[in-house]
């Protein structure tokens, strides 16, 4: 794999941590995770870029406004930000079907593989969910177990914990669906 044009580095003071950016040349997010994270990150990159160098620079001001905005309340402010991600074919519709998850609603790893015509694919679903290089932007944490537990999260379960309720704060049901997909199923 030939190494990749030049990325960009940035840092993002965030409610849930310092958040780092991973932009292209063209200003397209390529990698977002938290600085505790750092290492799972860089691997990420690795695997889908190979050999990467970082640059560190300030933060485009169009994403740290949409991520600000996005903090503040606004859950639609991430849709205009443009990302780029390499991955499978497989991957890349996993992350494009997350990013139609409208915010204040979850999904269940089995809907998620209905929803790609592919009703059998819940754990190779959930493995291009868990390499998702792009968390928050590519809501990675909407998706939630068939009876409506929080699992895993790159980030950690406060923070997925803490994004579910940011974005059910915002006047949107979203514990209590998980609530009663609990309660559906028992749990």
């Amino acid at each position: 794999m030939p190494p990749m044009s030049p990325l960009f580095l940035h840092h993002f003071t965030s409610p849930i941590g310092t958040i780092l950016l991973v932009t292209d040349v063209s200003g397209q997010l390529r990698a977002l995770d938290f600085l505790d994270y750092r290492e799972r990150m860089d691997r990420l990159l690795a695997r889908h870029y190979g050999p990467v160098s970082l640059t560190e620079a300030p933060t485009p001001a169009p994403l740290a406004q949409a991520l600000g905005d996005y903090f503040a309340g606004d859950l639609t402010a991430l849709e205009r930000v443009a990302v780029a991600t390499n991955g499978t074919d497989f991957q890349k519709s996993v992350w494009h079907c997350l990013r139609a998850i409208p915010a204040g609603q979850t999904v269940t790893y089995g809907e998620l593989a209905r929803r790609l015509g592919q009703p059998t694919a819940m754990r190779a679903v959930g493995l291009a969910n868990g390499a998702n290089p792009i968390g928050i932007v590519v809501p990675c944490h909407r998706v939630v177990g068939a009876n409506g537990t929080l699992t895993g999260y790159a980030g950690g379960l406060e923070r997925k914990r803490w994004l579910l309720a940011h974005e059910s704060a915002a006047g949107l049901p979203l514990l209590e669906q998980i609530a009663e997909k609990r309660h559906r199923f028992g749990a």
